[in-house]
């Protein structure tokens, strides 16, 4: 795109309603609430929007990894108003409460759901400067607000007044509970790396991406960010084949659809929270001279992570609830803890005279060190228990006896 072109949107992106507000109002101080609700307003607008464009587009990849088509009807041949069309018919679908339900939880928990996904977008730096607050505890605040996510599930799960949605419940307290551990764990790699817990201070520091430095936290997030939003290989709160569909079985109508929506707006999250941590955010070649530059290669980030989620929705199986619990106490969170502990004691001990090129190999290395290591003691415990479970299988050779019951020579 000519620098021309993009000085003029970037002129015309400067040319704010909070501007025209104080030109005509002058400085009021009602006019930042203003800006503020319409800030709100925006980002609330967008997340929800942009969750009937993430439904069709996950529609249509999974379809492509089936060998299928996918949505190729309802506008035009791509099918590009599928998703609008569902939303229609769900709109018009009867509100139901099931007999014995505890109404004021039942009804709570699809909103607490909706909320809480779009109270996590305040603190996402989308471009230079385009940030609803940046907070001096921006992680923190993304912890706080996420567990507000489980308990409209438990909510939901709880109040239904049905056995299979108290199992979704339960297995939420034993899943997203659990791996919120190793998911915090894994977040204050970066924000030791760049010393700070404010989601700009983040970006703007990674003049190397951490991914680079930290790539075992990188993979232990990545991880852990699945199993929060309960996306494949760890979808087990709505588990088809076991319990119908989870803390969800008796909602219908719009309540469901707003733990449809909830779902896709928090995977999305999860993937810009990804690239603004681990890949640089808005950073990028011009990014700093042109914002709109700086939007485009979060966006470019952001999807591109939504679209690896999509491809092991598409690839992996179902675990068992044994194995998710083994699989996060057992191994992740050790290795977070680990790993959290070796990046500070590198970052301590690091001389400053090494420079950015010797920090990033001292880190690069523990991080190959680690993983290594880790890679070993799994081998180890995989030969120790196939070697038992070989030695249990082995037959043992007939005795012969005798008459008498006397053991008989061979």
């Amino acid at each position: 795109m000519p620098s021309s072109i993009l000085q003029f949107i970037d002129r015309l992106l400067q040319l704010t309603l909070s501007d025209y507000l104080r030109d005509a109002w002058g400085e009021q101080p009602w006019v930042d609430t203003v800006m503020t609700l319409l800030g709100v307003i925006t980002v609330a607008t967008f997340c929800l929007v942009i969750a009937l464009f993430l439904i069709w587009f996950e529609r249509k990849v999974i379809a492509r990894f089936q060998d299928r088509i996918g949505p190729n009807r309802v506008g035009g041949k791509f099918g590009l108003l599928q998703t609008l069309a569902d939303a229609l018919k769900l709109f018009t679908k009867e509100d139901l409460v099931p007999a014995g339900a505890d109404r004021v939880p039942f009804n709570l928990a699809p909103i607490l759901a909706v909320m809480s996904a779009l109270l996590l977008w305040a603190v996402i730096p989308f471009a230079p400067g385009v940030i609803g607050t940046d907070l001096d505890i921006g992680i923190l605040y993304i912890a706080a607000i996420s567990s507000t996510s489980s308990v409209g599930i438990l909510l939901a799960g709880w109040s239904s007044n049905n056995k299979y949605a108290l199992l979704g419940a339960f297995r939420m307290v034993a899943q997203l509970i659990s791996y919120e551990v190793p998911l915090l764990l894994s977040l204050l790699v970066p924000v030791l790396l760049a010393r700070t817990m404010y989601m700009q201070e983040l970006v703007q520091v990674q003049t190397v991406w951490f991914i680079v430095l930290a790539p075992l936290a990188a993979l232990i997030f990545f991880i852990s960010a699945l199993a929060e939003l309960g996306r494949t290989p760890f979808d087990l709160l709505e588990a088809e084949s076991e319990i119908v569909a989870g803390f969800h079985t008796e909602y219908s109508g719009m309540k469901f659809a707003m733990f449809f929506v909830a779902e896709f707006v928090n995977t999305l999250f999860m993937s810009a929270l990804f690239a603004t941590v681990f890949l640089g955010g808005w950073r990028g070649p011009g990014a700093e001279q042109y914002p709109l530059l700086g939007l485009i290669y979060f966006f470019i980030k952001s999807f591109f992570i939504y679209y690896v989620i999509v491809w092991v929705r598409g690839t992996f199986p179902r675990i068992r609830v044994d194995q998710l619990s083994d699989f996060n106490w057992k191994f992740l969170v050790p290795l977070s803890v680990a790993l959290v502990f070796l990046t500070a004691l590198v970052e301590g001990l690091l001389p400053a005279e090494l420079g950015t090129a010797g920090r990033i190999a001292a880190h690069l290395a523990m991080n190959v060190a680690v993983a290594y290591g880790t890679l070993e003691l799994l081998r180890r415990y995989g030969r120790q228990r196939r070697s038992e479970a070989e030695g249990q299988d082995t037959p043992t050779e007939p005795v012969l006896v005798d008459s008498h019951g006397h053991a008989a020579a061979h």
